[in-house]
């Protein structure tokens, strides 16, 4: 039996990526071995260009396949082999470069590699597609939540970011497709999947009269299933009918990712952003009114180029305000090809780290102070992964809808299943609990 390895760089949607190409791989007959483990006939790497670190590590993975079997064939896939296909083809060793599109030839593509031992370059300019690349996942590989995928690439162009020269434009998987493959997850025993794309909340942007609100009302009917997640959304992207729509709907969880970037308007405005500080914090006030105890995570870009001190000190102040359950913090990243990696006063290193340490600070106490409240109360957990206690016992540990990681004593056979946990001490990334008995526990 052949065998494949895969390695996965980046975000959540290269995660789901790689899963539909082993789905390929494995239809085809293949066997999935580690990645370093015995030598495999095909190496597939997923790269990440979303900083330029991502292409260093891509590159050093890509070497690190070619040492294991200078034999097998080495395929990248992926963002880095999209926006840089040559420079990834001109690695020694390297057999196929297939961007974000054409994923479904791939095995034909490694069939004549095998064949005649010349190498690929299957790029083509993503800018020019327009149909959404549909490869179905049935089934993920050690997961308890399921990921969906529902939308690929983005039409913003900050000023920061590469990814639309990566993904290409924004288009929509469809609907019909999303709802059989939500059914087919239900019915696999996943009680929650996140909705995942590029750019999420533009859903049904290229759709007539569909968009992502009708879809979430679609989703809601789907027998079995219990949560609904949106892994992002954009601010300006949550109009007053999604929040009836979230108000109304029983499985769409207490739980938002809607990134920030920057608490400053002149920053907003420079990394050319589609909302005011204004305009944000009006939203997430009509979501804490729609959806009482509702989580609001967030992304935040420190020492953006030309942040200068009062403007940090603005947003600062502003996430105060904002009561964020969470946020991811990042040091702004040079990103080569992208206007912001061309302006002039860049903000140097050590304020930049400077500025991370104190918004991690900020966004530790505003996760404590955001699961205080909840102690004392019962949530439905999904647990995800079970632990071994100093004396052998078993700690299970998963989400809250509202996104509370916690931690409780109970049986491994609860692991995704939906559990009623009192939450009994809050903290910082992971939260205590004890499980309250009910008849309707039953593990999946």
């Amino acid at each position: 039996m052949p065998t494949v390895a895969f390695y996965t760089l980046g975000c959540k949607v290269n995660f789901y990526d790689t899963e539909a190409i082993w789905q390929l791989f494995k239809n085809a007959g293949y066997e999935q071995v580690d990645f370093d483990g015995e030598p495999a006939d095909v190496y597939l790497i997923n790269t990440c260009t979303v900083t330029n670190t991502g292409d260093k590590k891509s590159r050093q993975i890509i070497r690190r396949a070619i040492r294991r079997n200078p034999d097998a064939v080495i395929a990248v896939t992926g963002c880095y082999a999209q926006t840089s296909p040559a420079e990834v083809a001109a690695i020694p060793g390297v057999d196929l470069v297939i961007g974000n599109q054409d994923r479904s030839k791939l095995l034909d593509y490694i069939a004549e590699i095998q064949r005649t031992r010349k190498p690929v370059n299957a790029v083509r300019n993503i800018m020019k597609t327009r149909e959404f690349e549909d490869l179905e996942v049935p089934a993920f590989t050690d997961r308890t939540r399921a990921f969906l995928k529902i939308q690929e690439g983005c039409n913003n162009f900050c000023t920061f970011c590469i990814i639309p020269w990566a993904r290409g434009l924004s288009r929509s998987r469809d609907p019909k497709s999303v709802i059989a493959q939500a059914r087919k997850l239900a019915a696999a025993g996943y009680k929650e999947i996140v909705l995942t794309g590029i750019h999420t909340g533009g859903y049904g942007d290229d759709l007539e009269n569909y968009d992502l609100a009708d879809l979430l009302v679609d989703l809601d009917k789907v027998e079995g299933l219990e949560r609904i997640r949106i892994s992002s959304i954009e601010a300006s992207q949550i109009s007053e009918k999604m929040i009836d729509v979230l108000n109304r709907s029983r499985k769409m969880c207490r739980h938002l990712h809607i990134p920030l970037q920057a608490g400053d308007d002149t920053v907003l405005k420079r990394m050319r952003r589609k909302y005011t500080t204004e305009e944000y914090a009006r939203k997430i006030e009509e979501l804490h009114k729609a959806m009482p105890g509702v989580a609001i995570t967030t992304d935040v870009i420190a020492g953006f180029p030309g942040e200068t001190d009062e403007m940090f000190e603005n947003g600062y102040r502003f996430m105060e305000q904002m009561r964020f359950a969470e946020m991811h913090v990042f040091p702004y990243s040079k990103r080569t090809g992208t206007p912001a990696a061309r302006m002039e006063d860049q903000v140097d290193e050590e304020t930049k780290h400077e500025r991370v340490h104190r918004l991690i600070e900020l966004s530790e106490r505003m996760q404590l102070a955001y699961a205080q409240p909840f102690v004392g109360r019962v949530l439905e957990v999904i647990p995800e992964r079970e632990t071994k206690g100093e004396s052998g016992e078993s700690w299970l540990t998963g989400y809250s809808d509202n996104y509370l990681q916690i931690t409780f004593r109970g049986d491994p056979s609860l692991i995704r299943s939906v559990v009623p946990v009192r939450l009994t001490e809050a903290g910082v990334n992971e939260c205590r609990g004890e499980r309250v008995q009910a008849d309707a526990t039953a593990a999946v």
